[in-house]
């Protein structure tokens, strides 16, 4: 197939072949694409522009775009109408060397496979609207189009005054004709989404093509409630996740949602991350308190959304063991060497996973339980390394919660449930002991910052616990008081200095 490079190759060729009618098409179009290469791309010209002159292109270059998608779109409706599957190898497509015209048009026009089935269709379209009460010579019978109710809509392409992907949107979203829908209700409401689309007098673009694709779907569902209970039924159906492992030992969660569990989902997640993304009035001084902190937190909303999650889960877990196969929470097995542990570079191999993880990953899922380490000597024997109880018992994590009342660190109001216990000495290899007095409880981000950060936290003869930052953060590594958050320990140190109680008379 011989390829036409230029417009001045494209012209000739439309004089050659087409005759007069293709020769001035291809003459108008030349023309155009020569009058916006004359148009200057310099990023100065555009920066010196005042704003009315610059939303004033703004509304000409979307007018452009919208006229040359239609011209597009028109040109791929003629590329699929003669790559027709009828035609077989002899379709323009195929003679290409492409499988169909959806292929052909993406990969000559650099569009993506969406974009190019979009063109497809609207092209289609408008062929079939443009053929209608034509008489078929082999027949005789008259043309009727299959999708009468979307006469508006290619009325409307055809004249530049909605995109292709507005026409996409409407009259693939609409839906086609059942027991409860007529025709003639279908096209009522695509004469109406067409208006809601259609640009307004003074150029502006009218709905986007997000809010026109809910609400088509929206209005034709308000057509058919007995739809909306079948489309219920089949998403619930549909329901699903898959979890992809990366090469690189991360992973990919995708959920299908149903419509009930992603308002469920969206406003669980709006919840936590709320203050980062708009701003919001608080009446509560406790509510107050607590959207500024995560206002404060420096994680994006993304990964404050993302943290909320797998903490749910956790809890979720650990509150309810017996839903999940076998019992307690989720572990990770890792396998290493005691040599490793008592190293801070040492490598801990993640049972199930092709990822490695680091020693301070595995000495913070230590303190939680998070994890269940199968520690070997030099000659890859099991070794057990001590202590009979590594874990802080339920009973002890009650303890600590009504000791500490939340995340230990100032500032972080992290609730009891959004800790996790922390050994303020490793219980590997500094020989910490599980119980009460050398726990503590952390966030997360917080116990994160103890183990990958060189930050630690010591307890002196006192009882008193003191954050102790690295040197890059304080080269004089000034202890900072931890305080709890209950007034549990004031009370029980106030009764200790106040000695005791005077016996009672008889």
């Amino acid at each position: 197939m011989e390829t036409i490079d230029t417009v001045e190759a494209f012209r000739a060729a439309a004089d050659a072949h087409e005759g007069f009618a293709a020769s001035a098409l291809a003459c108008a179009l030349g023309a155009a694409v020569d009058g916006l290469r004359s148009v200057s791309t310099g990023v100065s010209d555009y920066r010196a522009l005042d704003e009315t002159t610059l939303l004033s292109l703004n509304t000409l270059t979307a007018e452009a775009a919208r006229l040359t998608q239609t011209h597009a779109a028109l040109i791929a409706g003629e590329i699929a109408r003669r790559s027709a599957p009828e035609l077989g190898s002899q379709g323009l497509a195929q003679r290409a060397g492409h499988r169909n015209a959806e292929n052909f048009v993406k990969v000559t026009t650099g569009s993506s496979g969406r974009q190019a089935t979009t063109a497809v269709r609207a092209g289609l379209l408008m062929a079939e609207m443009a053929d209608e009460g034509s008489l078929d010579t082999v027949t005789g019978e008259v043309f009727t189009p299959s999708q009468p109710w979307l006469r508006e809509i290619t009325s409307a392409l055809t004249a530049g005054e909605i995109s292709v992907e507005a026409a996409d949107a409407i009259s693939f979203n609409l839906g086609l004709p059942n027991s409860a829908v007529t025709g003639e209700q279908l096209g009522a409401l695509a004469t109406e989404l067409c208006d809601a689309a259609r640009v307004r007098p003074d150029g502006i673009a009218g709905m986007d093509v997000d809010h026109l694709v809910k609400m088509t779907r929206m209005r034709r569902e308000e057509l058919d409630l007995e739809g909306v209970k079948l489309r219920e039924d089949e998403q619930y159906e549909a329901r699903a996740y898959k979890l992809i492992e990366l090469p690189t030992g991360a992973g990919r969660l995708i959920l299908e949602l149903d419509p009930e569990s992603m308002v469920l989902v969206k406003q669980t997640i709006h919840r936590a991350v709320s203050p980062k993304l708009r701003t919001v009035r608080f009446f509560d001084p406790t509510e107050k308190v607590k959207a500024e902190t995560i206002l404060a937190d420096t994680r994006t909303p993304a990964q404050l959304g993302f943290d909320a999650i797998i903490q749910l889960l956790l809890l979720g877990a650990a509150a309810n063991p017996g839903f999940l196969m076998g019992s307690g929470a989720p572990q990770i097995r890792v396998t290493t060497t005691l040599k490793a542990l008592q190293s801070a570079d040492g490598i801990v191999r993640v049972e199930g996973s092709s990822a490695l993880m680091s020693m301070r990953t595995l000495k913070r899922l230590q303190c939680s339980g998070g994890v269940t380490a199968l520690i070997f000597d030099e000659n890859l024997l099991p070794l057990d390394v001590g202590r009979e109880h590594r874990l802080f018992t339920t009973q002890q994590r009650t303890a600590l919660a009504v000791k500490w009342g939340g995340c230990a660190i100032e500032g972080c109001d992290a609730e009891v449930s959004w800790t996790e216990a922390h050994h303020i000495d490793e219980w590997a290899a500094e020989n910490g002991k599980t119980n009460v007095a050398d726990g503590i409880l952390l966030c997360k981000p917080h116990h994160l910052l103890i183990h990958n950060n060189g930050w630690h936290i010591n307890r002196n003869d006192q009882g008193d616990y003191w954050l102790v930052p690295p040197p890059s953060v304080d080269p004089d590594q000034t202890p900072r008081l931890l305080q709890p958050k209950t007034g549990n320990m004031r009370d029980l140190r106030n009764e200790q200095q106040a000695g005791p109680e005077p016996p009672r008379g008889e």
